[in-house]
């Protein structure tokens, strides 16, 4: 379908770019959110590295900044403690003060209109292992999540 005033180069152009995937312009993107559970609290990750759930919306712990590293992977970064939140092998979330491969997810939009962060580095048993807090906030081990559970569903909210 070509459109009237667009050069047939450049739509040539636009649709090699589309097909090779290069979505540069959306790597890079920076946004200031609290990520907010189905299970009703928020991600926290203190000043120790420790990351948890807690019911207090306006605790600085709990704002966190969502970087594009590529097109569908983020890493997310306390704004106020400096902390990355990583996964390791086994599927435990922690704090890492370095950015490094355990920092980086993958973040889809489900259909209910929650996010997901999957692990982009380790699987278990060929399943990704997500983000999770469970309904007393305490983090899930990787190895026991699935997209489905509701524990592993966020809503990021803009900060104000």
């Amino acid at each position: 379908m070509l459109r009237a005033g667009l050069p047939r180069l450049g739509l040539c152009l636009a649709l090699a770019l589309l097909a090779q995937g290069r979505y540069n312009h959306l790597e890079g993107d920076v946004r200031w959110r609290r990520l907010y559970s189905a299970t009703r609290f928020f991600l926290r990750l203190d000043g120790a590295g420790a990351v948890a759930g807690t019911r207090w919306r306006e605790a600085p712990s709990n704002i966190v900044e969502i970087r594009s590293v590529h097109v569908g992977v983020v890493a997310i970064k306390s704004v106020h403690t400096g902390f990355y939140l990583a996964m390791n092998k086994k599927g435990k979330l922690y704090g890492s003060r370095a950015y490094n491969p355990n920092c980086k997810f993958k973040e889809r939009i489900e259909e209910n209109g929650y996010n997901t962060y999957a692990s982009l580095r380790w699987r278990h048993q060929g399943r990704q292992m997500f983000l999770s807090l469970n309904g007393k906030g305490v983090p899930r081990r990787g190895d026991k999540t699935r997209r489905q559970h509701l524990s592993t569903h966020f809503l990021p909210m803009v900060v104000s």
